[in-house]
């Protein structure tokens, strides 16, 4: 678990569209960096996760402008996890009568910010 101190800042996304492992290898790159270089790498990462990703943290930073009185510009995001939700289970029509499962992965996605130590 992260160490949850009263200087940290935190914002859930729960319910997201999309697998686990595609969120987690954005989450693995903005890990440790300062709020603006995430919002810089995440406007030009190629992945569809990180529109989701980008609303969490601007939900953290806001929290902790808001709640704690800090700066924006100081923070750095202390913790960034996901873990899978619920999956939604669909059916489609193949050959000879069969039914195909198909599996829509949802995950939640929780950010943490810290001022810079």
């Amino acid at each position: 678990m992260a160490n949850t101190t009263s200087t940290t800042a935190q914002a859930h996304g729960r319910y997201i569209r999309g697998s686990v492992s595609k969120v987690r290898r954005v989450l693995d790159q903005i890990r440790g960096r300062s709020y603006r270089d995430a919002l810089i790498m995440l406007e030009f990462m190629p992945y569809r996760s990180t529109g989701p990703i980008t609303k969490v943290l601007r939900s953290a930073v806001a929290n902790a402008e808001h709640n704690l009185g800090l700066d924006p510009s100081s923070l750095v995001i202390s913790s960034a996890t996901a873990d899978m939700g619920p999956v939604m289970k669909r059916y489609r029509p193949r050959a000879q009568g069969r039914a195909y499962a198909i599996q829509k992965k949802t995950c939640h996605i929780s950010i943490a910010v810290a001022p810079a130590a």
